[in-house]
């Protein structure tokens, strides 16, 4: 039997699992939508072979309202503590635009990840800029029925550039093979990275 609060949850260790993948990557919708997408290996400030695109132009992307920058964090017994700093983005209809996730384990390589639309040019992957800064390109890893993921090892440059810098650019290529841009602000990141978690998940396991 699972009781849950706010704070703390006991369970089974097949929902621990479970509950560690929802809180990393969120609701990853039916296992039979998931679709074969294209995958990269490469360095998040290194162009992926054979992915270089010409974009044929720009366009405005629609308007997209951002929540603050939040930080929530996953324990459990004998593991180290993980934890997901993040900013989501909904189009003016509700609709999910983009998710930022910076996961980070105690120990461990921190991930960014990115959470976009279907529809868009994969092979391009992501571009992502902070202020003036070297831009860094993030590979799709897979897509599902109404979502497809960007992501790739964070390159700890990239993560004090985050810290220290004021916007975010983040560029995509949409199927019409035109570069589409919004603005994310950086102001809250390095606070909320370094502070007290919006909320923390603790998961004790009965044996």
């Amino acid at each position: 039997m699972i009781k849950q609060t706010p704070r703390r949850f006991r369970s089974s260790s097949i929902s621990a699992s479970v509950t560690l993948l929802v809180l990393l990557y969120g609701s990853l919708g039916p296992t039979h939508g998931q679709q074969p997408s294209q995958t990269g290996t490469s360095q998040a400030n290194e162009k992926p072979a054979g992915q270089e695109v010409a974009p044929r132009g720009q366009r405005m992307a629609r308007e997209i309202k951002y929540s603050d920058w939040r930080r929530f964090c996953f324990k459990t017994p004998g593991a180290s503590m993980v934890c997901r700093t993040t900013i989501s983005g909904t189009f003016e209809t509700g609709q999910s635009a983009v998710r930022i996730d910076l996961i980070e384990r105690e120990g461990g390589a921190a991930r960014l990840q990115f959470f976009l639309p279907v529809g868009l040019y994969l092979q391009a992957g992501v571009k992502i800029t902070v202020d003036q800064g070297t831009p860094y390109r993030i590979p799709y890893v897979w897509c599902l029925t109404n979502t497809c993921i960007a992501a790739d090892i964070a390159d700890p440059k990239l993560v004090g550039e985050m810290e220290s810098g004021q916007k975010l650019l983040l560029e995509v290529v949409d199927s019409s093979v035109l570069t589409v841009s919004t603005s994310v602000l950086l102001n809250q990141f390095a606070a909320v990275r370094q502070g007290t978690p919006t909320q923390i998940f603790e998961q004790a396991i009965d044996e």
